[in-house]
């Protein structure tokens, strides 16, 4: 049975700070399974312990204890990190170098042979749209460049897993779009990708799955649906109301334009009930849909009330 690209058990990383040595809990018994071919991301405020996370499992700060595997081998293990590729938030390039010897330098690093380097450097630079910028140097590129040639890099030993970190951080909107169209081309291709963003928009596009993490703890993980605070819903627009229609009679809400009911439940019988109701007092409606709850509106429910931290 193939070994799923990263397992986690009961994953603990304690930071000693100070000169007492006092214990930061940064992870506290983490345990994640990533099948191949997932898009997964990761959300939680400042200090949930994401990035140790991602540092743990790219071998860069070893755990205090639990277990952490990649493709079957220890985290760190060289014939892991061979099949990973990484960009790293703020990362940095030097300004002296065009487009295409900085591709060239980290290709050499990542051990990309010459022949693989003469034609993927030219392809992912125009993959990431930056084809015409390919002599130009470094220092001369704009923050949203910079995350496109970060991207490349990431991609450039064709990876089976690719790790961002706040990959579309200062992309323009056509940028961010490209960036998607190019995350979903690599799930197509059976590429693992793990997604750590503060744009939730950007996470609720292109993941199959969202872990929310809050002090150190995974407190919710599944498809955005599932994530969002309440699902799926209905609202049904009307023409005019009369005063006298019972709004409270059903378990739905009237929106401040006193026009657009909200079924929060996303029941069928709810739906039906209400649409009866308006019926039967005369009220013309004018449109019903269904509607998603965001995931900002659920990461936010979630962290909010504190869910799952002790």
């Amino acid at each position: 049975m193939t070994a799923p690209v990263v397992h986690i058990a009961s994953l603990h990383k304690t930071y000693r700070t100070g000169l007492r040595r006092r214990g930061v809990e940064a992870l506290r018994g983490v345990d994640l399974v990533v099948p191949r071919g997932e898009v997964l991301g990761i959300l939680g405020p400042n200090g949930a312990g994401k990035t140790t996370l991602l540092k743990v499992l790219l071998g860069i700060v070893r755990p205090t204890s639990g277990e952490v595997r990649l493709f079957g081998q220890p985290a760190g293990d060289p014939s892991a990190r061979r099949q990973l590729g990484y960009l790293p938030e703020n990362h940095r390039f030097p300004t002296y170098l065009t487009a295409r010897q900085t591709l060239d330098i980290y290709g050499r690093l990542a051990d990309v042979s010459d022949a693989d380097r003469h034609t993927r450097i030219p392809a992912l630079l125009e993959e990431v749209g930056l084809a015409s910028w390919g002599e130009t140097r470094v220092g001369a590129f704009s923050k949203g460049m910079m995350q496109r040639l970060g991207l490349a890099q990431a991609l450039l030993s064709a990876p089976e897993l690719v790790v961002l970190d706040e990959p579309t951080d200062g992309v323009d909107p056509v940028g961010r779009r490209d960036i998607r169209d190019r995350l979903r081309s690599l799930k197509q291709a059976g590429t693992t990708v793990i997604i750590n963003s503060h744009l939730l928009s950007e996470i609720e596009l292109v993941c199959d799955r969202v872990l929310i993490m809050n002090k150190g703890r995974i407190i919710r993980s599944g498809t955005v649906d599932e994530v969002a605070r309440q699902g799926t819903g209905w609202r049904v627009e009307v023409e005019t109301l009369p005063p006298s229609f019972p709004v409270g009679a059903l378990p739905v809400r009237l929106e401040e334009n006193g026009r657009t009911f909200v079924v929060d439940d996303g029941r069928a019988d709810t739906l039906n009930a209400l649409i009866d109701r308006l019926r039967a007092s005369g009220v013309t409606i004018l449109g019903v849909e269904r509607y998603r709850a965001s995931l900002e509106a659920g990461f936010i429910d979630l962290i909010t009330a504190g869910e799952g931290v002790s």
